[in-house]
């Protein structure tokens, strides 16, 4: 589907009226310095888990704060023993999220873990990790500018927020179920507005082409069909869903992507090191890790993740292209890990108000409600059913030639920051009301400055080296 026809919905006055500039036509490079923008998003991790005892920014205050059990007794935040993750504990699910938030409290996080899994050790919520178990990690924030003020977009898991980081809007998702990505937000994506204006993107992804493409040759609409009969075979044939999860290993497609994009826009992780190598990234890319194995995610060893960030950033720093490129190193979401700062009030991104699948109407719910093929679960609305407010914070670092030295940014963020970033350079109109009043992370470099990192500086090794 073209972008003209995909954005048939957006005013085109109020679009003019909205561009950063308005005075010159939508599409015009205004940041000529910067000629390549990469957006590195990572999974599960919030500010104070990964950087909270870096001594850089807004980090675990002391004495070591104290979440408790529901029987009163406490749990202190402390340091993991090892890398590893514990199985789908802590949760970062909607409810789980709002229950961590607390009306601002910040906390619930222990006892989210006991009423999901009542036999898991629910003190894995209040774990960080520190600089000698993620050396890459705590020396690119230690280098590069840190915002400690980075919030996810949405108190939920990672396709909403990820659907934020696309589209300033996650169009109702609260969950990751797999049947509920078959819409499309009415103002359309970023994707839509680059293509419209002849702007190259590329979302980077681990997935096979075959098997991206196999299920796109029967038309998007097979392609929603798919995903909507996961909600019944899961039921049937377990592990189904993780089969087809692995289609949705690319941000991009969390709006579903018909043939044409696939084969345009998608491109394997391969093809990023060669292009960066080659100094001929698109002027945006979005990088995924490879959500099964080095995301970063629990069970994973978080080592794993860093392994591939450090190749992504190292291959970024040492390619020709290095002068004029920004690439932001972030998270989706907390991934149910503690952080101390109660995320505040935001802008709603549209009128369309949470939900779930897995409760209320239409008719696979009605299928679920009269099969008694899978349990009925209640819609996993917020206390005011709305997107007003965002998720936890998140590692967030701005790797640029141009980046501030020992410079650390309080100004809030969330994901939509980043489609800031992309609209203020191209002079593109915002999707939505978030983005709208969101801010782009440009007080982390200076463009008027002689580039302090012309010359990429040598960050520590990964533990884990990550090879392709």
């Amino acid at each position: 589907m073209s972008g003209r026809r995909r954005l048939r919905h957006r005013d085109a006055g109020r679009d003019q009226e909205m561009l950063p500039d308005p005075s010159l036509p939508p599409g015009t490079d205004r940041i000529p310095q910067i000629r390549h923008i990469v957006l590195l998003m990572m999974e599960n991790h919030s500010f104070d888990n990964y950087l909270g005892t870096l001594g850089r920014g807004d980090g675990l205050p002391s004495p070591a704060p104290v979440n408790r059990r529901h029987d009163g007794s406490p749990v202190p935040a402390h340091h993991f023993a090892s890398t590893g993750q514990s199985e789908r504990v802590p949760s970062q699910s909607w409810p789980s999220s709002h229950l961590q938030f607390d009306h601002g409290r910040n906390d619930g996080f222990v006892a989210s873990v006991e009423d999901i899994a009542p036999d898991a050790d629910a003190s894995v919520a209040m774990g960080y990790w520190t600089a000698e178990d993620l050396p890459f990690y705590a020396g690119l924030a230690r280098t590069f500018p840190l915002a400690d003020r980075w919030f996810c977009s949405c108190l939920g898991p990672t396709f909403p927020n990820r659907r934020f980081l696309i589209a300033a809007t996650a169009h109702g998702l609260i969950d990751d179920e797999i049947a509920s990505i078959i819409d499309y937000p009415r103002s359309g994506t970023i994707f839509d507005l680059l293509n419209r204006h002849g702007i190259e993107w590329i979302n980077y992804h681990h997935v096979p082409a075959l098997h991206l493409i196999g299920k796109r040759l029967a038309g998007q609409a097979g392609l929603r069909g798919v995903r909507a009969l996961t909600l019944l075979a899961r039921q049937l044939l377990p592990g189904i869903e993780a089969h087809v999860r692995g289609e949705i290993q690319s941000t991009a497609n969390l709006y579903p992507l018909g043939l044409a994009r696939t084969l345009g826009h998608l491109r394997h992780i391969e093809r990023f090191f060669h292009h960066a190598g080659a100094g001929t990234l698109p002027p945006v890319s979005i990088v995924d890790p490879d959500f099964e194995m080095s995301s970063e995610e629990n069970p994973q060893d978080i080592r794993l993740g860093e392994g591939f960030a450090a190749a992504v950033i190292n291959a970024v720093m040492h390619g020709p292209a290095w002068p004029h490129t920004l690439l932001i190193w972030l998270y989706d979401e907390h991934g149910g890990y503690y952080d101390h700062v109660p995320p505040p009030p935001a802008a709603e991104p549209d009128d369309v108000l949470p939900q779930s699948l897995r409760g209320g109407t239409g008719p696979l719910r009605w299928l679920a409600k009269h099969t008694g093929l899978w349990p009925r679960q209640r819609a996993q609305d917020s206390t005011d059913g709305r997107y007003d407010r965002y998720g936890f914070r998140v590692p967030a670092v701005v790797v640029c030639p141009y980046a501030k030295p020992d410079y650390v940014s309080s100004t809030p963020f969330d994901h939509t920051s980043a489609l800031k970033l992309v609209e203020e350079k191209w002079n593109l109109p915002p999707l939505t009301r978030r983005d709208a009043s969101a801010t782009a992370p440009w007080d982390l470099i200076d463009l008027s400055a002689v580039p302090p990192f012309l010359n990429p500086p040598t960050l520590p090794p990964p533990t884990i080296p990550w090879h392709h």
